[in-house]
């Protein structure tokens, strides 16, 4: 199967021959590049029946990397039902116009820092209005900055529970219906409003200083540009309920633009890889120069700091678990249970339906850990192109001392 590694490795030199690397991105090229392989260490394990033995490696951790994330999503996700509410959800996504692009190639932190605050402040407001709610609202916002093709694309998904806490310790629900949240176009309005009042107060504070676009009139047709046309608002209560959302988003959590799963060959020129077709489920095929296809996937390697994932009013850090109680309490609901932990173990034998202690060889031993294999002390420089042979966690080559598997 074709691998985001691989891409790197076929048109990476072509790509850093042309340009730099941030520093963030530079650290998610090293570890997609070392995930899995020599390069980070691991443990030889041999099987106390037969005697079949190979190399484990260590993955990445990056939340840039394809093959990473999947426990830490899961995690996410078993954390967010434990705190579903038993109401009705809305899927909700805030879409920044891609004049904007520009401005957050220069400042991205900014950009998306206001995105988030726009998109809670307008979602609170109209709960808080006793024309639509008058209370406090549950949400959670999760970033993505891509679309299928990998092109820019700057947006916030929300779920939100169809409701809200009154101060009173009430829970009113919507008042034209109960899957029904705000009108769309008000919350269009409202967001734009809202961040272009940031974007003038940040002009006016001397804080984008690197803004392409700052000069008196490319800011003045940027400005009538965004003023133009309504920003793109979707809202909808899922009919699937809250977990359908949740699974949805869940897959991104912890991912990057594009999955390994998705890429169907790479040949000497190009890359191919699968994107949604419509809306039912179809998919095409797009096929992209390599070295343009490694240009918008570094695009969306974020910045060191960014967190992709926030929660705001009833579910914000600082509120949560009073904030839940009350909810629960209004609505007659059971006190939610401690989530158990999982070893990795019972995870993988959940999820992916695989016994990892199993011998893959004679399917009856068991893999003991008898040897540990080091890491290097330093993953290669992106710019020299020397890495280890790539190997697949769990799927040896072949039985061998150590040194001929790792």
């Amino acid at each position: 199967m074709a691998t985001l590694a691989d891409v790197l490795h076929r048109f990476g030199a072509a790509y850093l021959a042309q340009r730099r690397l941030s520093t963030p991105q530079a650290k998610a090229w090293r570890a997609i590049l070392a995930c899995r392989t020599a390069a980070l260490g691991g443990h030889r394990v041999q099987c106390d029946t037969c005697g079949h033995s190979h190399a484990v490696y260590h993955s990445c951790r990056n939340r840039h990397c394809p093959q990473c994330g999947a426990r830490a999503k899961d995690a996410w996700l078993q954390a967010r039902l434990g705190e579903v509410l038993s109401v009705p959800y809305a899927h909700l996504v805030f879409t920044l116009p891609h004049a904007l692009n520009a401005l957050y190639g220069a400042h991205p932190h900014w950009v998306i820092d206001t995105l988030f605050a726009c998109a809670a402040q307008t979602l609170k407001e109209f709960a808080a209005d006793p024309q639509w709610l008058g209370g406090t609202p549950a949400l959670s916002l999760v970033l993505h900055t891509w679309t299928q093709d990998l092109q820019r694309h700057l947006h916030v998904h929300g779920v939100m529970a169809c409701g809200a806490l009154t101060d009173d310790g009430e829970w009113q629900v919507p008042r034209r219906s109960p899957s029904f949240l705000f009108p769309v176009h008000a919350l269009s309005r409202v967001f734009r409003g809202k961040f272009m009042a940031a974007l003038e107060h940040a002009r006016q504070g001397h804080t984008l200083p690197r803004d392409p676009q700052g000069t008196q009139g490319e800011w003045n047709r940027r400005r009538r540009k965004l003023y133009r046309h309504d920003w793109v608002v979707y809202a909808k209560t899922p009919m699937g309920g809250p977990a359908q959302v949740l699974s949805y988003l869940a897959r991104y959590t912890h991912r990057t633009a594009i999955s390994n799963e998705r890429i169907v060959r790479i040949d000497a020129q190009h890359v191919a890889w699968r994107v949604r077709a419509d809306p039912h489920g179809g998919k095409r095929i797009v096929k992209l120069d390599g070295v343009e296809f490694v240009r918008r996937f570094v695009l969306h390697v974020l910045p060191t700091g960014i967190k992709r994932i926030r929660h705001y009013g009833l579910l914000a850090p600082t509120v949560k678990r009073i904030g839940l109680a009350k909810v629960r309490a209004a609505l007659a609901m059971p006190t939610a249970n401690a989530r158990a932990i999982e070893s990795v173990q019972a995870f993988m034998q959940r999820v992916a339906q695989q016994d990892i202690a199993q011998c893959p060889v004679c399917q009856h031993g068991r893999l003991r850990a008898v040897a540990v294999l080091p890491a290097l002390k330093r993953l290669p420089d992106p710019y020299l192109q020397v890495y280890p042979i790539r190997s697949t966690c769990h799927r040896p080559p072949a039985t061998g001392p150590p040194g001929e598997n790792a």
